[in-house]
């Protein structure tokens, strides 16, 4: 029931353009700030929750802990055990999903209006009673030790973590929010209880409703569901410390081809220059083939069946990222066409053709986000974590149409840097040394 009322609402929503999108901003009767986009056409509400702070929370020895306690949330709450609530979720035909990241943790909510009511009750026990009990805790323990132990043979994930850790230092970016073998065995119920307390608290609460809702029945909700959070929770971290420097680092991984992650030091969220410096992503190495990566290496030279980067403003630290994999005796040569192009076009910038290719890409696409009311209420959510205003969605495209070929070429003598580039190489590359 729950999945056709909310295939009815993308099909509803998809017509409709992202700038006719209304939000309102709400504060409950208890304080609670939110936004909510109302649509009565279908019985069926997307509530979404997050909590600044995520598993950069974790204390050092305890990392993994933040993650292991919202993926065991729901594995039992208040009077029910894990079947029991997994069973009152099911009839109320609800949704609820949990997730951590570095910057938050997250609650989703799919929600039908006539059982709004009992969905919410039940979403609160899970949020101001979980029961944490120790069978659960050890069932999602050992799905988190597969994860961790999976990763550590996984070639990309061991590129990533290498470049992280080299970048991020002793900072919580440095290491994976899943923790290692060692400490997520060492977590206890205790623990759960302490990172439940330094995340969840209304200090540091982001939300947004999209649906069949009003202004007045959704501050009643959120003061139901999230007035007895504590007011306030642990510190946030400080800023990270970038430390990558430009070089090449080979791990020796036993395959016919290697995997590379590279990147250098990126751009924060705030800056003037982001908008420029994401159209200038997409030129380099965004979506599609028609970037400048995929047609020097793989159209050109066929040294990849693919390669891409990606800006990524993390709250504490931001970095510029890229990723391919190419065939061992292949990888140093794919290595310097990358270096080459990020130095070229760090002198000469781009051309007309590129720019307004990069320009139509990312402001046709955006709208395709908004393809259904769970996709805004994370969105939104965004908004308001990047502290961007509700005009944000009516505005965004003329940011990006107002970046000239002149703002490119500033932002890419300012940000790119080719001797800065680090490379991890995870693999047995033919012909290539290490660096510092």
């Amino acid at each position: 029931m729950i999945r056709l009322l909310a295939a009815a609402f993308v099909a509803l929503l998809a017509a409709l353009p992202a700038s006719a999108v209304e939000i309102k901003e709400i504060t409950s009767p208890g304080g609670i700030r939110a936004w909510l986009v109302e649509e009565h056409s279908i019985p069926f509400t997307a509530l979404e929750i997050r909590f600044r702070g995520g598993s950069s929370l974790d204390l050092p020895e305890k990392r993994g802990a933040t993650l292991l306690m919202m993926a065991t949330l729901e594995e039992g709450a208040g009077d029910l055990d894990s079947q029991g609530f997994a069973e009152a979720r099911e009839a109320l035909a609800a949704g609820f999903e949990f997730d951590a990241n570095d910057d938050s943790v997250s609650v989703s909510v799919r929600m039908l209006s006539e059982n709004r009511d009992a969905a919410v009750a039940l979403l609160k026990t899970a949020l101001t009673a979980p029961r944490f009990d120790q069978d659960a805790i050890d069932r999602v323990r050992a799905q988190v030790v597969s994860i961790i132990q999976s990763d550590e043979k996984d070639p990309n994930t061991i590129a990533w973590r290498e470049f992280d850790q080299q970048a991020f230092g002793a900072h919580p970016y440095a290491s994976s929010r899943n923790g290692t073998l060692q400490s997520v065995a060492a977590l206890t119920r205790d623990d759960l209880i302490a990172a439940k307390a330094n995340v969840m608290a209304r200090d540091r609460l982001y939300v947004s409703a999209v649906g069949d809702i009003t202004e007045a029945a959704l501050g009643a909700l959120l003061d139901d569901l999230l007035g007895d959070l504590p007011e306030t929770g642990a510190p946030l971290p400080p800023k990270a410390e970038f430390g990558l420097t430009g070089g090449v680092t080979v791990i020796d991984f036993a395959s016919p081809q290697s995997v590379v992650a590279f990147g250098h030091e990126g751009i924060e969220r705030h800056d003037p220059d982001f908008f420029a410096a994401y159209v200038l992503n997409q030129v380099i190495g965004g979506h599609g083939f028609g970037a400048r990566l995929m047609e020097e290496v793989r159209e050109k030279r066929g040294l990849t069946y693919g390669i891409s980067t990606d800006l990524v403003p993390m709250d504490l630290g931001w970095t510029w990222k890229g990723g391919f994999a190419s065939a061992n005796e292949k990888v140093s040569e794919a290595i310097g066409v990358v270096r080459d192009e990020w130095a070229r076009i760090a002198a000469e910038g781009v051309s007309d053709e590129e720019l307004e290719a990069a320009k139509t890409y990312l402001t046709g696409a955006y709208p395709l986000r908004f393809d259904g009311n769970g996709r805004i209420a994370g969105i939104l959510v965004g908004m308001q974590m990047d502290d961007l205003p509700t005009t944000y969605l009516r505005d965004r495209n003329s940011y990006i149409e107002a970046v000239t070929s002149d703002d490119i070429k500033r932002v890419a003598r300012r940000l790119m840097k080719p001797d800065a580039l680090r490379f991890v190489v995870v693999g047995q590359p033919a012909g290539l040394e290490p660096s510092n």
